[in-house]
């Protein structure tokens, strides 16, 4: 049975029990829409539908996404990138704020219009995953009984695959610029890099098709350089995978520093095989990339030829995974043995990663 008591000027509790249910109440500031609330709370319970919305009243969406953020997030693969997703929606002025009971599809997506005002839908896309993950637990584990209005929501259309080439002139000065750095006498840096680590892990990147976190989690333990194997024991899919390095990619590991203890003992070495962080490559990459830029401008000035228009724009270090995987697909006709070298499950994935260029294919038909 439902009742509506006047609380003050301005406000109405209603309320609504039911023996062999929880006593559902709620305030409002008009006794219509309390009402109302009344009608719907004694519908459910007559049609069996009723659901306990006392948790999804108190806690708001910020509220829920902090304690997934503390209690969830840390126990995954991906938590760093989860955590940083979840902090982006909890800036956002208005969908946080509101109760679990009013996060609806309507709110979500006045969000996403929002976002996509700032970024590409595809990082929306992948927001909103992690935003549904978030909702999906909140109703199972800690009986936040709300609908996820996630799937009501429309996603942004998936943006082309991108087929972004290196030419071997863009390679030649991508690679001039990673290297340099030095320190001089006077205590300056020269120009160029100076993360010693930056020019190999793009050399192997290129050789191998292995992922940015693949390469930065290597360690030398999992690394046979007279089998010519390094062992990914976790990859982004959730499989291990054993990378074939070819002559030059063991070249390129053999040639990385060493510390004078391991130069004098000739042991074994250990610990991560590039001593570097995301972060740092991240940077390097891009400011890399804004020197071969320029010092290629500057050639084509002193050559007084014009430089051809789009010369390294819009390259990520990914780029490099498209890249070896096309190279690749030249030495491995067959697409099962490139799979297991680029640790694709989804051969139609695969297909987004090889982009052999019309002038290849050409000389292949004679």
């Amino acid at each position: 049975m439902g009742t509506i008591t006047k609380r003050g000027e301005l406000q109405w509790q209603a309320k609504v029990r039911r023996k062999g249910f929880p006593t559902q109440s709620r305030t409002f500031s008009y006794k219509e829409d309390a009402e109302k609330w009344v009608r719907g709370i004694e519908r459910e319970l007559e049609t069996t539908g009723f659901v306990d919305r006392r948790e999804a009243d108190k806690n708001t969406l910020a509220e829920v996404l902090r304690r997934y953020q503390e209690e969830i997030t840390p126990s995954k693969k991906s938590a760093n990138i989860e955590s940083v997703k979840i902090n982006v929606i909890l800036k956002d002025a208005i969908l946080p704020k509101l109760k679990m009971t009013a996060v609806t599809s309507d709110a979500i997506a006045a969000w996403r219009d929002r976002r996509l005002e700032d970024v590409t839908g595809a990082t929306v896309n992948r927001e909103l995953d992690v935003l549904s993950a978030v909702l999906n637990h909140a109703r199972r584990e800690w009986r936040i009984h709300v609908e996820n209005p996630v799937r009501d929501v429309k996603r942004p259309e998936r943006a082309n695959a991108r087929d972004r080439r290196f030419s071997p002139e863009e390679e030649s000065y991508l690679l001039a610029a990673l290297t340099g750095g030095e320190r001089q006498t006077d205590g300056t840096f020269s120009k160029g890099a100076r993360n010693p680590w930056l020019l190999p892990l793009v050399q192997l990147a290129l050789e191998t098709a292995m992922r940015r976190g693949e390469l930065l989690s290597l360690q030398w333990e999992n690394v046979d350089l007279d089998r010519q194997t390094a062992h990914l024991p976790e990859t982004k899919n959730g499989d291990s995978r054993t990378v074939p390095l070819s002559t030059r990619a063991v070249a390129i590991l053999k040639a990385l520093p060493r510390d004078a203890e391991e130069d004098e003992q000739e042991a074994d070495r250990h610990g991560p095989v590039f001593e570097t962080t995301a972060l740092a490559l991240r940077k390097g990459f891009v400011r890399s990339v804004e020197r071969a830029q320029q010092r290629y401008v500057e050639d084509c000035r002193k050559a007084r030829r014009k430089p051809r228009p789009g010369f390294l724009e819009d390259v990520h270090f990914h780029d490099t995974r498209h890249e070896a995987a096309s190279r690749l697909a030249d030495k491995l006709s067959n697409v099962l043995e490139l799979s297991a070298v680029t640790g694709h499950r989804d051969l139609r994935m695969l297909k987004r990663y090889y982009h052999p260029r019309a002038e290849d294919l050409a000389k292949k038909l004679g």
